[in-house]
Parts: C-alpha cells; sequence; structure tokens
C-alpha cells in the first residue's frame, strides 16, 4: 500500500472521529472521506479499530512533545515559550482529545494514546523543576508533583473547554501562558530572572542586531 493512500485514510480517520467517535466513524465514512473504498481501508489496516488505533497514534507522534532547556538565564521566558507550545499542541488536538476522553470507559486505551502527548510534556517539567532544585534555583521543600499536576490541568481545560466556558480562564487568551507560569513559578519556589540581569540580556539583543 502506497504511503500517501494509508497517510490519506489517517487523516480522513481523523476528521471522521473527532465529528462522530468511535461508535459513528463507520468504515464506510471513512472510505468515503478518504476517496477509497472499504477493501481498501480493510486490507490495509485489517479493522475499524486497529485503524482508530493507528490513527490516534499518528496524530500523537506526528508532533514531538516540547521540552523545555535548562541553558538559559531566563526561566520564565523559556517556560512561556514551552507553555505557548503546549496550548498549541493541545488546542490542535482538542477535538480528538474530547473524543476519546468521552469515550474513556468504553476505550480507555484509546484514552491512554490521545494523552501520550500531554503526559510527556508533564514529564519534562518535572525533569526541568528537578535540575533547577539540583542547583538550588527552586525550592527544595516545594510539592513539585501538585505544581505539575495543576499546571498540567490548566493548560489542558484551557485547551479543551475555553471556547465553551471563556470566563473561567485567563483573558485574554494571549496571556495565558505567561500567567499560568507566574503561577506555577512561585508554587515552586521559582524566581524570575532579576531585572538587571533581563536589560543585559536585552542590550546585547540588540547590539547582535544591529551589527546584522
Amino acid at each position: 500500500m502506497a504511503p500517501e493512500i494509508r497517510n490519506r485514510i489517517l487523516d480522513a480517520a481523523a476528521r471522521v472521529y473527532a465529528q462522530y467517535g468511535f461508535r459513528g466513524a463507520t468504515t464506510r465514512l471513512i472510505a468515503n472521506e478518504a476517496g477509497v473504498n472499504e477493501v481498501t481501508l480493510f486490507r490495509t489496516f485489517g479493522s475499524k479499530a486497529e485503524l482508530l488505533q493507528a490513527m490516534l497514534q499518528s496524530q500523537v507522534t506526528a508532533t514531538a512533545a516540547p521540552t523545555i532547556s535548562t541553558d538559559t538565564d531566563d526561566h520564565e521566558q523559556e517556560l512561556t515559550r514551552w507553555c505557548e507550545t503546549v496550548l498549541a499542541y493541545l488546542r490542535a488536538h482538542a477535538h480528538l482529545i474530547r473524543k476519546t476522553m468521552a469515550e474513556a470507559e468504553e476505550r480507555p486505551d484509546a484514552a491512554c494514546v490521545a494523552c501520550e502527548g500531554p503526559n510527556s510534556a508533564g514529564d519534562s517539567l518535572v525533569l526541568f523543576v528537578e535540575h533547577l532544585r539540583a542547583a538550588g534555583l527552586a525550592d527544595a521543600d516545594a510539592d513539585v508533583q501538585t505544581a505539575v499536576s495543576m499546571f498540567m490541568s490548566a493548560m489542558f481545560g484551557d485547551a479543551l473547554y475555553r471556547d465553551v466556558m471563556p470566563d473561567v480562564f485567563p483573558q485574554p487568551v494571549e496571556a495565558a501562558p505567561a500567567k499560568y507560569v507566574q503561577t506555577f513559578m512561585r508554587a515552586v519556589g521559582l524566581h524570575a530572572m532579576p531585572l538587571p540581569a533581563r536589560s543585559r540580556q536585552a542590550r546585547v539583543a540588540g547590539t547582535r542586531r544591529r551589527v546584522r
């Protein structure tokens, strides 16, 4: 089977599944959406369950979970960049995640696959804080797991439910990442880069721009 046909079926399955869920995403609907016949679909994936599992896996692995660099003096800026990336990932996959969560009791394996990206992002956040604690830059007594759980839950809820409960989340939407990061930093005892250091960094960046 040509890779382009396989990818076309996976893309079609993602669109149909996001609209109808597992039960409503029939192989006929998916085949029609992909512009192939059902025989091609079954020859490629074997069954609807295997097709939708492959679709969810492809959606998860298409975008690697973002990492957080420790090679910086401005941890607040780096965390905000990371938060923006995670939120963008969650928003791009919101329809799929909502469907799999709604069907979690019936299909728990699918829900686990859909949450692999957010879980990996949360793991990288824990490692980032542990690195800062080892360097004496974060509170050694902070409850990191709870702080990470609250941070990830806030982003998860923001990405999936802001459209139906806008007043629950920070406004405007563009300011949300910075606000989540500031709250998280206070929870783990991580301080922002001192203002003089920020000023030096800004002057260096300006000098580089002028040299170019």
